[in-house]
C-alpha cells in the first residue's frame, strides 16, 4: 500500500459497492455520513475487524480521498522507521495544506471498533477547520521526510 495507489483503492471501492447497492458516494463531505452508516451496519451485523478488513481499507481510502478533494490534502508515504508509521499503524497518511499529517485509514477502523463517537463526517469538519499555531506562523509540524511523493 502506498500513497500513489490510494485514490485507485477508493475508486475501486466505490465501483465495487456501486455495483451492488446505489449509494451516494460522490467524494463530498456529506457522503461521509453515508460512510458512518455503512460502518454502523457492519458493526450491527456482528462482523469482526478481520472479517471486514478489506472493506475498512476501502472506506478509509475513500475518507482520505474526500480530504484530498474537499480540503486540499495529499496522500503521503511514511518512510520506513518514521515514528508516525508506527503510531498510525499504516504506511500512508494524508497531509493537510497546513502541514499536519492525519490517518483516515486508522480513523475508519476506530469508527468500526468504537462506534458513533468516532464519526468520520465530524472528523472531516474538525480537520478542515483547524489550523495549528505552527501553521499560522508558516512552520510545518512534520519534517520533510514525510513527503507527497509516490513509493
Amino acid at each position: 500500500m502506498c500513497a500513489e495507489g490510494m485514490a485507485g483503492c477508493a475508486a475501486e471501492f466505490v465501483e465495487r459497492v456501486g455495483a451492488r447497492v446505489r449509494l451516494p458516494l460522490d467524494y463530498s463531505v456529506g457522503s461521509l455520513r453515508v460512510v458512518d452508516r455503512l460502518i454502523d451496519g457492519l458493526r450491527q451485523g456482528g462482523a469482526g475487524r478481520e472479517d471486514v478488513a478489506e472493506t475498512l481499507l476501502g472506506l478509509g481510502a475513500y475518507v482520505g480521498e474526500v480530504l484530498v478533494r474537499e480540503a486540499g490534502a495529499v496522500w503521503v508515504d511514511l518512510p520506513d522507521g518514521h515514528l508516525l508509521r508506527s503510531v498510525l499503524g499504516h504506511p500512508v497518511a494524508v497531509r493537510m495544506p497546513d502541514g499536519r499529517v492525519w490517518n483516515p485509514l486508522g480513523r475508519t477502523v476506530n469508527r468500526f471498533e468504537i462506534g458513533s463517537k468516532e464519526s468520520l463526517h465530524t472528523y472531516f469538519l474538525i480537520l478542515h477547520g483547524r489550523r495549528s499555531a505552527r501553521s499560522r506562523r508558516g512552520l510545518s509540524r512534520f519534517p520533510d521526510n514525510v513527503s507527497g511523493k509516490a513509493c
